[in-house]
């Protein structure tokens, strides 16, 4: 069988969300972490919205 790359939830810094997404994608998790900090200077809800709803979709790995 081969091995489909799942979306899964990684150990991190706050809820392993950038970690899972750097893997499922391919890139550093840093580059999310950026984006998720870039989105919340604009009075945080922009980044802090979407990072909640993706800590309680993704699952744990």
């Amino acid at each position: 069988m081969t091995e489909r790359n799942r979306l899964r939830r990684q150990n991190g810094i706050v809820a392993g969300v950038c970690g899972g997404l750097g893997e499922f994608y391919g890139i550093a998790p840093f580059w999310f972490r950026l984006l998720f900090l870039i989105l919340m200077v604009p009075g945080g809800l922009p980044g802090l919205v979407p990072y909640m709803i993706l800590w309680l979709v993704i699952p744990r790995r």
